[in-house]
């Protein structure tokens, strides 16, 4: 029980100095382990989705963008997205072991990661619009998807 209150106190410490850096070096840090969250299942799933659908992100949002763990609005077709999820998600927030809304970069990076490796070649950027950890009811991103 010590070293598990240790554990958090120092995880929880690290994660709040991260939220100190400049952004390009948050988002370095998160990147990795993003990748490795949505490596398995997530990545596969929305492949498969993404590749049904003919490789069109609108055609994909509008069959599977709502479920009990994933939401997808299309608010410009084809370019402009609000992506999210209806609670938190994250093994290590459930877990306890993380709190500070920085730790949110961990999420965008991985939407971030999902969409370069499904829409290879184009510029896609992710902005956080709010978190569960931010005070929200849900997680929301907003996506533009440029040439």
């Amino acid at each position: 029980m010590e070293n598990e209150v240790f554990d958090r106190v120092f995880f929880e410490t690290l994660e709040r100095s991260m939220e100190a850096l400049p952004q390009a070096e948050r988002e370095k840090m998160y990147r990795p382990c993003a990748e490795r969250c949505v490596q398995g299942y997530v990545l596969g799933e929305m492949r498969r989705q993404f590749n049904e659908c003919g490789g069109d992100l609108d055609r994909q949002y509008k069959k599977y963008g709502r479920s009990e763990y994933f939401f997808a609005d299309i608010v410009e077709p084809g370019r402009v997205y609000e992506l999210g999820y209806p609670r938190c998600l994250c093994p290590l927030v459930a877990d306890g072991f993380t709190c500070p809304a920085g730790h949110c970069e961990c999420s965008r990076q991985s939407i971030l990661y999902v969409l370069e490796t499904l829409l290879r070649g184009r510029k896609i950027q992710v902005k956080l619009l709010h978190t569960v950890l931010t005070g929200a009811k849900e997680c929301r991103f907003r996506v533009t998807v440029g040439e």
